[in-house]
């Protein structure tokens, strides 16, 4: 496969390893307690922070990057030297592709500065087999006569974490009034609305008993047009004709057209790759909303309308899935996801995550009535925790940063052993059993009575309340300030040690 290369690609590439984990200061909960995080912080730091809690369960990611189109707006520096703009994404798609659960999904927004670019990075990084599709937004509708082309559209570039994973679980469209109106009932069958469909199909690949002369009930006869076929054979075209399923007319003299009733089809609309104003608005309808929200306030220069987001979301997600959103801006995406029932996690680097993102969102659990609310029925509700990046995890020359409580380490480490996201809050030095090895955390006053002056040592009394915590017979992983147990007796209980500060890694 072609890869893309540019100017310190290969720092691009590692600095993914070397982006130290930070803790998530909670500074404040709005509305109620509620798993949706508000983050304000740099987007980078903030994703590695995620990693060891919400790897592989995100189950869309939408993000809204600077387009580098050499413009300087006023939230944003959108002038970047274009290989710097590769440098910039290409860590964060990485951590993003790690959040992604397997039936995920990560759309960005783009237009064409950067596009084809981002299209051959993005291979790269979640391979072109997981490439869906790009969709066309039609994001103005006037015409712009100052410039060579009027250019009226952006992009929308799609792909799964596990492309069969998602096809098998995307959503399809709700059906439209326009659709629903093609359904007539002229010939008033009993069951109900119907439309016709051409009884033909393309003769390259038929067999000789799709080519014959139709008879219609009133005797009158019909050859399919050249370069075509009958869609049944003779015989199943006698079976449906008996059955009321093909139709001729009013007076029965007209072409055979299949019968398609309403109550049997499909319950919603394929997506399209085309997406039209009047379906999804477009950045001035978005603009005209947010004065409505900050009368007195800055907007912003290119914002995305609810209902362009609310169709990205309906399609890749079910309520109380997560979504993502790490360029968060105005926060729109997060306003969206709140009004659908979905849990949520937005990154802002800049002051509007508290100028712009709180108040909004806080109109939002209050029951703000612009945007999608009507269309999804929305009344207010729920809330959300707002968070800063804290102190690294982990020190420049990997030593432990002793701020980090117990469950904050247990979720690095389990992660860190399993790949997985932190399971749960954890409360006891049982940390869980994956792949038939069970992990244990000695830190902190964990062991309570059972901890000696030295700290949290693994002794003979230790093990046995370890084992009092789940019947496990296999092998063991304990994390601890030392051992008191020697090497025979380790290898015996199949036990391995291994020492807090210094085996706990932060990459």
């Amino acid at each position: 496969m072609p890869l893309l290369d540019w100017i310190n690609k290969e720092h691009a590439k590692t600095s993914v390893r070397e982006v130290p984990f930070h803790l998530l200061n909670e500074v404040a909960t709005y509305g109620a307690a509620a798993d949706n995080l508000l983050i304000q912080g740099d987007n980078l730091l903030a994703l590695k922070a995620l990693i060891p809690f919400y790897a592989g369960r995100v189950k869309c990611i939408f993000i809204d990057p600077p387009y580098n189109t050499q413009s300087a707006f006023e939230h944003y520096d959108d002038k970047l030297e274009h290989s710097a703009w590769l440098s910039m994404m290409y860590p964060r798609l990485v951590l993003l592709r790690d959040l992604l659960s397997e039936d995920g999904s990560i759309w960005v927004s783009i237009d064409d500065n950067e596009a084809h670019y981002l299209k051959v990075l993005m291979d790269e990084i979640f391979g072109r087999r997981n490439f869906v599709t790009t969709i066309i937004w039609q994001q103005r509708t006037t015409r712009e006569n100052r410039k060579t082309f009027s250019n009226n559209h952006e992009y929308l570039m799609l792909y799964a974490k596990n492309y069969p994973h998602f096809a098998a679980t995307r959503n399809d469209l709700y059906l439209t009034e326009e659709v629903r109106s093609r359904y007539k009932n002229p010939d008033n069958d009993p069951r109900g609305a119907w439309q016709s469909v051409s009884a033909n199909a393309q003769a390259g690949h038929a067999t000789p008993s799709q080519f014959y002369t139709l008879i219609a009930p009133n005797g009158k006869q019909h050859n399919p047009p050249k370069g075509t076929c009958w869609r049944y054979t003779q015989e199943k075209i006698k079976t449906e004709i008996e059955a009321n399923n093909i139709w001729f007319g009013k007076d029965g003299n007209g072409v055979p057209r299949i019968k398609k009733f309403l109550a049997e089809a499909k319950s919603g609309l394929t997506p399209e790759t085309l997406w039209l104003a009047s379906e999804v608005g477009t950045n001035d309808f978005a603009k005209k909303h947010l004065i409505e929200l900050f009368r007195d306030g800055d907007l912003f220069d290119t914002p995305k309308p609810e209902s362009l987001i609310e169709r990205v979301i309906h399609i890749a997600t079910n309520p109380n899935d997560i979504v993502l959103d790490s360029f968060l801006g105005s926060g729109t995406t997060a306003a969206v996801a709140h009004k659908m029932n979905r849990r949520w996690i937005g990154i802002e680097l800049g002051d509007h995550a508290r100028s712009h993102c709180i108040p909004r969102l806080e109109k939002v659990i209050a029951g703000e009535a612009g945007g999608i609310s009507g269309a999804v029925n929305w009344t207010g509700g729920g809330g959300f925790r707002f968070c800063t990046l804290g102190a690294a995890v982990f020190h420049s020359q990997g030593e432990l940063n002793p701020a980090v409580d117990f469950a904050t380490l247990a979720a690095y480490i389990w992660h860190l052993e399993t790949g997985t996201p932190a399971p749960a809050s954890f409360t006891n030095p049982l940390l869980g059993i994956h792949n038939g090895v069970a992990y244990y955390l000695l830190y902190k006053d964990i062991l309570g009575a059972l901890r000696s002056a030295e700290g949290n040592l693994l002794t003979a009394a230790v093990l046995d309340w370890l084992k009092s915590l789940a019947a496990h017979d296999g092998a063991c992983v304990i994390y601890g300030d030392l051992t008191r147990l020697g090497a025979t007796r380790l290898a015996a209980e199949r036990i391995v040690f291994k020492q807090i500060p210094y085996d706990v890694t932060g990459r």
